[in-house]
């Protein structure tokens, strides 16, 4: 199977790429000569990761026949200093509220993501370090 994703030149650093039939529209920030009219490419690649995860951990919750009130993935990346900057590390963190939420099964839930489902994951893992933790919230 081949992805194509399509992505146009839409004048000064903004471009416009299609995914799945959806437009995003990603630009820089003014400073570098865009108009901040949309995200950056590199952080789109944190939410693809979260994404991915995150609709990994709630079909395995679902089948466990768990539902949060609540579940939220933030991703916290470090960014080399020098060119080309790149990711050096992730770090995840699964934020989850509700009640009688087991911390074992959100764990299986998302080492299940980790270890065996995400592939943007198993990508991610290949040429940076990608940690993450399990918060249940109050």
């Amino acid at each position: 199977m081949k992805h194509i994703v399509n992505t146009s030149w839409a004048g000064k650093m903004k471009f416009d790429t299609e995914v799945n039939g959806h437009h995003i529209i990603l630009d820089a920030a003014e400073d570098v000569g865009g108009e901040n009219a949309g995200p950056r490419p590199k952080a789109l690649m944190l939410s693809a990761l979260a994404g991915c995860t995150g609709m990994d951990v709630v079909s395995i919750l679902k089948k466990m026949k768990i539902e949060p009130e609540y579940f939220n993935i933030r991703t916290e990346a470090d960014l080399t200093e020098e060119h080309p900057k790149v990711y050096s590390k992730v770090h995840i963190i699964y934020e989850f509220k509700g009640n009688d939420l087991d911390m074992e099964k959100l764990k299986k839930a998302v080492e299940l993501s980790q270890e065996k489902y995400c592939g943007v994951s198993a990508m991610y893992k290949k040429t940076m370090e990608l940690t993450y933790e399990i918060q249940i919230l109050s």
